[in-house]
């Protein structure tokens, strides 16, 4: 696991939803290093089937060194979030990171997504991370530091990913977008970067999802809580990126992700709107409704068919040229596509030989007109 430097001693972490999971592992990270920690989340008495509050997640975080301040925080709330800010700044001075983490999820499709859980995906998701940002920028761009994370997904428009759940996935991406245009707009002054998983994350959402069993196909929440410790030691110059959790990590020097799996050895299952396994992922979830099971073969994918000049004088070429035109030429042909097709023959006996086949010949010169015509 990647160590800690002590680097964000004294820095103020502002992160919705961290009562439990992912969010609490970022704090407990970053409190390791003696860092103050905004606990923005909204269960302050024991739930039923989740574990956690923001007081026991204040207690965990100063017991490992960080100081707390646990705030009862609905993003959908902007006073309650306004309200957290100025209690942060009045206790600890300054705002230095942000972690927008709460999210709302329903893996539903277009006609099974109530108007009330679209409401919730799209007022926790899109417009909380806008509430909670706007709030802790003016605070932000007074820190040496200055980072925005958001926990959410590299924006990928393959339709696999709309198919099954296209609110969720709006909501979710309506995050990342923020970073695409907030990094542009505090470019110098704050850092802002979206972080996301390889593989599923062992969590109390994830326990729903997926049933019984799911936490073997998982890795820990720590691995996240490392990639984003690695992205607030970074300088304000790295902004607008997508982090794939394991891709920076090694980075770091990260070989071993045994370390942070549940089951060492035990298959992972791949997370969504990343391309390794995106039929697998859809087709699971349309016969099921669960998230899915995979081996760690990847699959492989189709490429799309592509159109223009450039393909479809490959086409011509392919659908042309024979065994008997390789036979009879005995040459290789180098096409120089700029402008006007410049055959290049590389000779194989040393001399280019049609062997007195006229048709072949005039076949050739056939074959180069037409590709010069599309070009």
């Amino acid at each position: 696991m990647l160590p800690n430097t002590g680097r964000l001693a004294g820095c103020t972490v502002f992160i919705t939803g961290a009562s439990r999971g992912i969010g609490k592992a970022i704090a407990l990270k970053a409190a390791k290093d003696g860092a103050n920690i905004v606990i923005a989340a909204k269960t302050a008495q024991p739930h039923p089937k989740l574990l956690g509050t923001i007081y026991t997640a204040a207690e965990e975080i100063e017991a490992v060194g960080g100081k707390a301040l646990p705030c009862i925080v609905d993003v959908r709330d902007e006073q309650q979030i306004s309200a957290a800010v100025e209690k942060a700044i009045k206790k600890f001075g300054g705002i230095d990171i942000l972690v927008n983490n709460a999210s709302a999820i329903s893996l539903t499709n277009t006609l099974d997504t109530p108007t009330k859980r679209l409401d919730l995906m799209m007022n926790v998701n899109t417009r909380g991370t806008y509430l909670a940002s706007k709030a802790c920028i003016p605070y932000l761009k007074k820190s040496k530091v200055a980072h925005i994370l958001n926990i959410s997904p590299p924006l990928n428009l393959n339709p696999v990913w709309f198919k099954q759940h296209c609110a969720y996935t709006i909501a979710k991406y309506g995050m990342s977008m923020y970073v695409l245009g907030m990094a542009e707009e505090f470019k110098g002054e704050i850092a802002v970067n979206a972080l996301w998983p390889k593989t599923a994350i062992h969590t109390a959402a994830m326990d729903m999802l997926g049933g019984p069993g799911i936490e073997s196909q998982c890795r820990k929440v720590d691995i996240i809580a490392d990639a984003a410790y690695s992205i607030f030691q970074k300088p304000k110059s790295f902004t607008g990126n997508f982090v794939i959790d394991e891709n920076i990590l090694k980075e770091e020097g990260i070989e071993n992700f045994d370390v942070y799996a549940i089951k060492p050895g035990h298959p992972l299952q791949p997370d969504f709107f990343l391309d390794e396994y995106p039929e697998a992922v859809s087709k699971k979830v349309e016969s099921t409704g669960a998230v899915p099971e995979f081996k760690e073969e990847k699959l492989q994918l189709q490429p799309k068919p592509r159109s223009g000049a450039v393909e479809e004088t490959f086409r011509i070429v392919k659908d042309s040229l024979s065994d008997d035109v390789v036979k009879a030429t005995q040459a290789i042909y180098l096409f120089e596509l700029s402008g006007k097709l410049k055959p290049t023959m590389a000779f194989m006996s040393g001399k280019l030989k049609i062997k007195g086949n006229m048709a072949l010949a005039i076949k050739l010169e056939k074959l180069m007109n037409q590709m010069n015509a599309r070009l």
